[in-house]
């Protein structure tokens, strides 16, 4: 199991009940001890202390018996409601109440001793290196703070929890003749935040003994960390024109703090959307504030999943921003606890399922070199509860899946791999501003593709991607490549063209009003009129069950879909090409997923796509009926199909959320993770090799395909691919009993079946056996044939019925 260079435990203050040396260092001893497992394969042990909302930092004075307003509230206290007071009908977001009777009072010189007993006993207990970083949060969510909401209520620019809510990292200070530390003489009007910011912070982590900050809730990232709006996209119309404006505001925050603050590390939280959404609706220039030069951990996972469910922008989010990246540190983080909003999203919001675990900790990005790049950091937010307190259920269940995880980790590309346009976004964003819609869309349409179903969890930036293949590499061999209709000329344009004609598969999203002729003609369409309304979506019967056609009603808005839809087949006449969806609006046509075939295995698929929500106010755009509209994401799904990976539910009713799918690859073997929001759907999956039978389960197989109804979550092994188009199929884990036999798998309730198995990578005493003997004293071979038709290492066996076990 690959290590973690470092892991890092968030937590409050709210443990530390009493201001006494001898229980805070109780509570220390306790949290060493809590997550012992962890700390041991861990290079560096860290500390996030969530003292208050990052007010202490900017209230600092300079001295160690200056009070500390922390955050020892459950609710907002930021309110015109007092703390403790009010009706009992008010949320705890319009007032807060105190997490406990008497809370313990403690001044700055507290809390440094409260940073110096985590690293002496951290390194009394473990012997690593200890660090204890501080946070910087932008809302008003965690403590008091008159700095904000009374001294400085100019800062807070953003909508973010209501009208002027959110502090914007580009704000400047008016006049105040207060002392602080960083700037004794008061501060004078017009000072930039991040100036005063990075004076107080320089000031405030030395003077207490910390090592790093983390700037929460998207600060320093923009203006609405939470919201589909922002500075450039309104609701209505995107404000191209202020991309530059925005980008030069954000880039000087960071340039000013670190003019003030050069050294410490910087670790962020990021927003809760993705790389393409945050440029194009609050001009986050990722790739700027990545090559800046400001030595920052980029920004992890967001936690939202746990509070709306919406797996897809969760996963998009993380890979779109881990596609490039400043260095090859990136973090991955889960929700345990929640120090403030009396919850613990272990205990109900996940109702301590692991799909939250197993679905990030399958992503894994692919670097310049070649390299499958896992996460470097691991930060549990947090391990105390509302209440202080920190009770080992929690550890003691969720260490055993982040383990798995790990163990299991990817150590190739998954099955389908995102070629992220990074630097294709950020180019047009500045160079092309009439590409914003199209760079808004990109994203969205993607997070709906996973939300259905489709299993992307790998992902390669454009950039890194043509110059490994430029080199020879052969990494994407096996995989099925995603991504948008490349660049006229560019060099990701003449490989993933090359890609193809040398037997791979790709599935191209978007409009394709910017390809040149030569990629359109080599997907074999060309652009019409774009068109916009309400479509008649014929399907041709992408899953093959019928033969027959199928009309649906698609609702395509040019403003949410990078324009109307403008793609036709070129050659109708090419035998090479068929098509899978037509829109009809009117008399006219559209295609709108074509396949390509040039040779066997050589395939192309166009899939122009639609966002089905649309933005009715709030903070994310609200997808259009299921029980009305085609869902446009689920293209990318039945795209998949055509390719030879199939997954079909059958469900209830269309407004019954699809399952959210991942398949990683680690030791040879196929690892299938994933999230059920309802139980009653049934699952039916079929690859490339034949129907997946997981380990330790039984399917019945149903038009060669394997059904499956999955728990909540899951994360399953495969080794076996069953070709049998009916029967139920058992596959299980048996004690080796044989001398250098790691492990022993059986399958039964085969019939005159094609089975494909991928042992582990040893395989120096890999063999099979049919019959109903599985002693090696007795053996039966079957005869095997390594094979060759599907990428990795598989034996292939014909006409086997009964059982096979695999022993290696």
């Amino acid at each position: 199991m690959e290590r973690f260079p470092n892991i890092t435990f968030e937590l409050s203050l709210k443990p530390f009940k009493k201001n006494d040396p001898a229980y805070v260092e109780a509570v220390c001893r306790t949290i060493y001890s809590q997550w012992a497992p962890l700390i041991k394969i861990s290079d560096t042990i860290s500390f996030m202390l969530w003292t208050a909302d990052g007010s202490e930092i900017l209230e600092y004075r300079g001295s160690m018996k200056q009070p500390l307003e922390w955050g020892k509230y459950i609710g907002n206290p930021n309110t015109k409601h007092a703390v403790n007071s009010g009706p009992e009908t008010l949320s705890l977001h319009e007032r807060a109440y105190t997490y406990m009777e008497n809370p313990p009072t403690f001044t700055y010189g507290d809390l440094k001793y409260i940073v110096t007993t985590l690293k002496r006993v951290g390194k009394e207990l473990t012997g690593k290196p200890i660090r204890v970083g501080n946070t910087f949060d932008p809302g008003p969510e965690f403590a008091i703070s008159k700095f904000k909401y009374e001294s400085h209520p100019e800062i807070c620019m953003a909508n973010t929890m209501g009208a002027k809510s959110f502090v914007c990292c580009y704000a400047t200070l008016n006049e105040d003749k207060t002392k602080y530390a960083g700037f004794p003489g008061g501060i004078p009007q017009g000072t930039p935040l991040g100036t005063f910011l990075g004076k107080q912070s320089q000031v405030f982590l030395t003077d207490l003994g910390f090592d790093f900050l983390w700037l929460s809730n998207g600060f320093g990232f923009g203006m609405e960390p939470w919201s589909s709006t922002g500075a450039i996209f309104d609701g209505k119309v995107f404000h191209s024109g202020e991309m530059t404006d925005v980008q030069q505001k954000i880039l000087n925050f960071w340039t000013l703090f670190r003019k003030e603050c050069p050294v410490f590390r910087i670790e962020t939280r990021g927003t809760n959307l993705s790389a393409g959404i945050d440029l194009a609706g609050d001009g986050v220039d990722l790739r700027s504030i990545y090559r800046g030069g400001f030595n920052l951990l980029p920004p992890p996972n967001s936690p939202w999943a746990a509070l709306d469910g919406d797996y897809g922008l969760e996963l998009i989010g993380y890979m779109s921003r881990m596609a490039e990246l400043p260095d090859e540190r990136y973090l991955f983080r889960f929700y345990t606890h929640d120090p403030w909003w009396a919850n613990s999203p272990w205990l109900d919001r996940y109702e301590r399922e692991p799909h939250d675990i197993y679905l990030p900790m399958s992503v894994s990005r692919i670097n310049r070199k070649g390299e499958i790049k896992l996460p470097t950091h691991l930060n549990f937010l947090s391990i105390d509860d509302s209440y202080g307190n920190m009770p080992d259920q929690v550890p003691n269940e969720v260490i055993p899946h982040i383990l798995q995880g790990r163990r299991l980790a990817p150590d190739q590309p998954g099955q389908v791999v995102w070629v992220y346009p990074f630097d294709e976004y950020h180019n047009w964003a500045y160079s092309q501003p009439e590409c914003i819609g199209e760079i808004f869309y990109g994203d969205w349409f993607i997070r709906q593709a996973l939300n259905d179903g489709f299993p992307m969890n790998t992902v390669v930036s454009t950039s890194n991607f043509a110059s490994l293949m430029q080199q020879g590499n052969r990494i994407f061999n096996g995989s099925v490549l995603v991504t948008i209709v490349p660049e006229a000329g560019s060099e990701v344009e003449k490989q993933l063209m090359e890609f193809v004609r040398h037997g791979g598969s790709v599935v191209v999203y978007g409009t394709a009003i910017h390809g040149s002729k030569e990629f359109l003609d080599f997907m074999n369409i060309r652009t019409d009129k774009a068109l916009s309304g309400e479509f008649e979506l014929t399907t041709f019967d992408c899953y093959g069950k019928t033969g027959k056609p199928e009309i649906l009603k698609l609702r395509h808005d040019a403003k949410w879909s990078g324009g109307g839809i403008e793609t036709v087949v070129s050659d109708t006449n090419d035998p090479s090409t068929k098509v899978l969806v037509k829109a009809r609006l009117g008399n006219a046509e559209r295609d709108i997923v074509v396949i390509r075939e040039l040779m066997p295995k050589s395939k192309i698929i166009y899939v122009r796509g639609t966002n089905s929500a649309s933005y009715r106010g709030g903070r994310l755009l609200s997808m259009d009926d299921p029980e009305k509209w085609f869902t446009g994401g689920s293209l990318m799904r039945f795209a998949l199909s055509q390719l030879g990976y199939s997954f079909r539910y059958s469900k209830l009713s269309p407004s019954v959320s699809n399952p959210v799918n991942v398949v990683s690859r680690h030791d040879n073997g196929f690892y299938f993770a994933g999230f059920a929001p309802n139980q009653t759907t049934e699952q039916h999956i079929r690859f490339p090799q034949g129907a997946p039978i997981f380990t330790g389960m039984e399917t019945e197989l149903k038009d060669g395909y394997a059904t499956y109804r999955l728990p909540k979550s899951w994360s399953k092994e495969c080794r076996v691919f069953v070709e049998q188009n009916s029967g139920m199929v058992t596959c299980n884990e048996l004690a080796p009993v044989e001398y250098k036999i790691k492990r022993k798998i059986r399958i039964t309730g085969l019939k005159n079946a094609a089975i494909r198995f991928y042992p582990g990578n040893d395989e120096t005493h890999f063999k099979a056996m049919t019959g109903n003997n599985h002693y090696p004293d007795k053996p039966d071979t079957p005869v095997s044939v390594r094979g060759s038709q599907f990428p990795g290492v598989y034996y292939e066996y014909k006409d086997i019925t009964g059982q096979i076990v695999f022993t290696w």
